[in-house]
């Protein structure tokens, strides 16, 4: 499913005539119904005749439709899953979880600082704070993870993967 079959639903949402149609056929009104408004409801799967020749509404073809737009055109990588199952708009849900996970996580928020770059700890807290409330964990975890090295205060990347 693509953007072309949304808009084309919504569009026949936004005619008045298909859209009185299709709700006289979601409230069962199905007598003196304008043939043209079916068919049109029916080509963008909206609505949909029996054997017999009545006429039912078809809602699931929303449900279709935000199935195919939930659904990522590739399949996700074991990381990119794991990131989207702890990451919500770019916060961590939780700090407590399994090692594996938790150096994918880590290796995520790495690649805020870069490489060859010193940064002074109010620098390195501000930034973790953008992921999660306890930043004093998150970089704890990237010292003892080898993902940051700190001396006097002052810390830098050592570690994870590096976009070139």
């Amino acid at each position: 499913m693509n953007d072309e079959e949304i808009r084309r639903v919504l569009g026949l949402l936004y005619q008045d005539d298909t859209l009185t149609t299709f709700a006289s056929l979601v409230l069962g009104h199905s007598g003196d119904l304008s043939p043209k408004a079916l068919r049109k409801l029916a080509g963008g799967g909206l609505a949909a005749c029996d054997e017999s020749g009545a006429w039912r509404a078809t809602p699931e073809r929303f449900r279709e439709l935000l199935r195919a737009q939930a659904e990522p055109a590739e399949p996700l990588s074991p990381d990119e899953r794991v990131l989207r199952t702890f990451l919500v708009d770019g916060r961590l849900t939780t700090t407590v979880m399994r090692r594996d996970k938790r150096l994918v996580v880590l290796r995520h928020i790495a690649a805020v600082f870069e490489p060859g770059v010193r940064y002074p700890e109010k620098d390195v807290n501000v930034a973790l704070r953008a992921f999660h409330d306890d930043y004093a964990a998150l970089r704890r975890y990237l010292i003892d993870e080898g993902l940051l090295s700190r001396e006097d205060n002052v810390y830098w990347r050592s570690g994870g993967h590096v976009e070139v």
